[in-house]
Order: structure tokens, then sequence, then C-alpha cells
């Protein structure tokens, strides 16, 4: 339902149905919950039946970025099907919700998640994304058993490591990511540390690898009295908010075997040819930003759009059948000196507070990123031809044969089962949808044959008056 006055559901052709639910379209990236429902009766329509209005006014809607929303679903099997478990905060049971968990939706923010109990176990990293297998993608042995919320920090990082328990033996203080301590400090192990500011992870192996420990402020004087006696920790990251600006330039990291082994490169422009650094690629970390990346040199072959994630075998979970030859970043946004996208340009992908020391003028920009986009595939798993659209399209039949999946990459859409947006209606926000028939759970005889893009506004009201049917002379 978009604004607008609908006076008879029956002559939408809806006759047989019951609507019994309503839920609000927000925008996930700007609103952390639904805010009270405030109800007002209106008896000025007291002969023709009673309204009832719900108002959100926008002083109760708190302006929060993506920072301030942090959200992880559980479902209790692959693909995100089964019942679901939503929390923001920590979990220190998940079987007092779910039997068992198989995939889990990072709406928001960063948590950790433990294969036992009360936090205990093997722990793993998660942020904003879809694991619709994560035992297999990340390699899990067992199911998540409780989760943690990682709390956002934005001011300065700092962490003292000891090479021995209780704080002995040498010590070195901390404010950035040091993926070797052996290498940097001359340290062969660390057994104890005192996080005073920010939260980090430490790993096992060098350069990020390994098990894992998320670290929060406080001191820790034993990690073997922690369950850790026969771990080494030799490298340590800082959690950190992309939002925040501290991580806003885009980055990704090349490794040469599954499941980040082996060397690695990392990048934050276009590389015509991985060869020159790596012999093979077969995973990746986007950590920030979006990526395109060609199985052939110089940006030729078959391409493949990466943003902010893990990709722990990227070949068979993006169907590539060869590796990764070249990639180039796609920026956020573009410049130009003069109008319609004419003269020279500038790329930018963080803060500006000059932009004349690039262009002498400005008269033309374009958004890369955070606009609304929506793109159809005309066979499943995002194979065969494809066809990208920002907006309304009420007969997709002119761009494609037949339409079996489909990849949100920004905002909200309907998409119809019949063209002139008739039909079953199924809501996609971003994500992706390599079957449409089947993961979106959509009753439909044939393929998405039309889609309206849904305008969202973070913070204005949301008031909608609904009528139902009363007796004449009752109050």
């Amino acid at each position: 339902m978009r604004p607008g006055e609908y006076r008879s559901f029956r002559e939408m052709g809806m006759s047989s149905m019951r609507f019994m639910s309503m839920r609000r379209i927000m925008d996930m990236t700007h609103i952390r919950a639904a805010p009270p429902v405030l109800w007002r009766a209106d008896t000025r329509t007291r002969t023709m039946g009673r309204v009832g209005t719900a108002l959100l006014s926008s002083s109760s809607i708190p302006r929060m970025n993506v920072a301030s929303r942090l959200v992880i679903i559980f479902y209790e099997d692959r693909n995100f099907q089964g019942r679901s478990y939503e929390t923001s905060s920590d979990c220190a049971d998940m079987s007092s919700y779910l039997s068992r968990c198989h995939s889990c939706r990072v709406e928001s923010g960063m948590f950790m998640v433990y294969d036992r109990p009360n936090y205990m176990g093997n722990q793993y990293f998660m942020r904003r994304g879809e694991y619709a297998d994560y035992m297999s993608m990340m390699g899990m042995k067992d199911c998540i058993r409780s989760c943690r919320m990682i709390p956002m920090h934005r001011g300065q990082f700092r962490m003292r490591i000891y090479e021995r328990e209780n704080f002995g033996g040498q010590m070195h203080e901390l404010m950035d990511d040091c993926d070797n301590i052996q290498d940097r400090f001359r340290m062969s192990d660390c057994m104890s540390c005192h996080v005073m500011d920010g939260h980090w992870l430490m790993y096992e192996q060098p350069h990020y690898r390994g098990r894992m420990m998320y670290m929060r402020p406080g001191e820790y004087r034993s990690f073997r009295d922690m369950g850790y006696s026969g771990s080494r920790f030799m490298s340590m990251r800082r959690i950190m908010d992309i939002n925040s600006g501290m991580n806003m330039r885009g980055k990704i990291i090349f490794y040469e075997d599954r499941n980040f082994q082996g060397r690695h490169y990392e990048c934050m422009s276009d590389c015509a040819d991985m060869s020159s650094y790596m012999s093979r690629c077969h995973s990746c970390r986007v950590e920030s930003g979006c990526f395109m990346v060609y199985d052939r040199p110089n940006y030729m072959g078959n391409q493949y759009f990466m943003r902010r994630g893990e990709y722990a075998d990227y070949m068979s979970m993006m169907g590539m059948s060869d590796c990764i030859r070249s990639c180039r970043m796609i920026p956020m946004i573009i410049f130009y000196e003069d109008r319609n996208f004419q003269g020279r340009h500038y790329e930018c992908m963080s803060d500006c507070p000059d932009m004349s020391s690039y262009l002498s003028r400005c008269h033309s920009c374009r958004v890369e990123s955070g606009c609304f986009m929506i793109i159809f595939y005309e066979d499943k798993n995002f194979q065969g031809r494809s066809y990208e659209t920002g907006s309304d399209c009420a007969e997709l039949t002119s761009h494609l044969s037949r339409c079996n999946s489909c990849r949100v990459e920004s905002g909200c859409f309907m998409v119809y089962e019949r063209p002139n947006f008739m039909g079953h209606q199924m809501l996609v926000r971003r994500g992706e949808y390599p079957d449409n028939q089947r993961l979106m759970g959509m009753s439909m005889s044939d393929c998405v044959r039309s889609c309206r893009m849904i305008p969202v506004s973070a913070y204005s009201p949301l008031l909608m008056k609904y009528w139902f049917p009363m007796k004449l002379g009752l109050s």
C-alpha cells in the first residue's frame, strides 16, 4: 500500500482475502524499531463506522544511523527457512528460542556467535550480511548456541599485550591492527592483555587467521584460565564501525587458498592483473566498499559483484569456474566539471574538505551506491541475460523473456507475477534471491513480470486510517 485511498479491496481483485495485520515499510538503515503506536479515536465518523488512526510521530522515531540499530535474525534451517528468532542484544542460550540454527541474517551491526551456551566454545565474528549456510561458509562444526552483540566504538583504540600471564614479560601497547607480533615486537607468545579502549579480535595465527577471541574493555590476566590453554595469539585487529569514517575507503583482501589461508594481497583500487601479486586466488574478504571481480586480466571475462563480507570459497558460493584475475573498485560518488557528466571528473569514497584540490568547478555528479537498484536475471542463480533498474517497471518482458532470480543491491521493491503491478506480490529488500519461486516463498505460477520501487522516508510520520463496518446507532 502506497499513500492513497483504497475504498474497496474487492474491486482491487482481492475479494476472497481478509487482511488481519499490517506492517510499515521502513528504511532499515535509519530506523531502529517500531516505536509505540498511539491510538486516536475519530468521533466524527461515528455514523459510518469507527475509524482508528495509527500515528507514528516523527518525535517518537529516534534519528539513528546504522550503527545504532543492531539486529541479527537466526533461522532453524538453511536458506533462512523454518522458525526464526530476532535479537538486538546478548543471548546466552539459543535453545530457549530455537531447537537448532542453520542460517542467520545480520541486518546491521556486528555480533560474535558461539557454538556453546554462555558464550563458550569456538567463536566467530559476523557482520552485516546473509549467511544462508554459515556452517559450511565459516567452517563451523556445530550450530550457534549463544551470541553477543558488539557495541560500536567511535573513539581511539588502545590495548596492552603481555608475553606472560598476569601481565608479565614483555609489554607492548597497540593503537592499531597488528598482523604479526613476532615480526613487529619480537614476541613469541601473548598470554595476557589489558584492553583499555575499543573492541578487538585476537587470532591464533599471523595475518588474522585461525581461531579468534573477542576482547571487550577489561583485564585478561590469563588466556589459559579462559579455556585457551593450547592457543597462541599472534595477531590482533580492531573491530571498527565502517560508518564512523575510520574505514570508508574501499578495501578488498585476496587470499591464495580457501578459508583465507595462504599468502594475501590487499587492494584499495583497480587491479588489472592479479598474477603480478598472486599465482592463484581462492578466497577474499571485502573490508569496505564494493568491487567488481573478473575471471580474466584487464577486466575481461565473466564479472561478479562483491560487497562487504567474507567469501571463504567464492568459486562455489558464486558459481565461478575460474579464479579472480582482475578487480575494479566501485566508487561511491563521481563529480564532473560540467553538466551532463562532461569534462574532467573526480571519484570519491571519503570526506573531501576542499573539492578545488581536484576540480576547478563541479556542475554534475553521479552517486554510484546508496541508490535504489534491483537486477533481474533470466535463469536461477543469477544466470542468463540480466536487466537492471532503479525505478518502476510495468512490463519486464520488454527487457527479459523470463525472470527466475534477482538481486536487490539497495532499497526496497515490490515484485509482481503479472504485468502492470497485478497478481501476487512480494516485498524484496536488499539481498540475493537465487530462486524467486522457492526462496521467496511466493505461490507464483509464473515468473516476475513487473516491479515497483518503494520510496522510503526515514523520519517522516507514518500514518494510516482504517475503517471497519459497525451497525448504525452504536457509539
